[in-house]
């Protein structure tokens, strides 16, 4: 992933619900480094790299 960020805007998506869980799976599994989650702000589904341990 080129981006610490990753966004799927809802309010502009066709996708269906069926549709955008799959594409969080999607996105968990070839971005095991990263955090998903709903950015309610954003209006989005958004990830973020997660915090390295130290």
């Amino acid at each position: 992933m080129e981006s610490d960020k990753i966004f799927i805007d809802i309010r502009t998506s066709d996708l269906t619900l069926a549709q955008v869980l799959q594409e969080i799976q999607r996105i968990q599994a070839e971005n095991p480094d990263y955090e998903i989650f709903l950015d309610g702000d954003a209006h989005a589904i958004a990830g973020r790299r997660k915090p390295r341990r130290v």
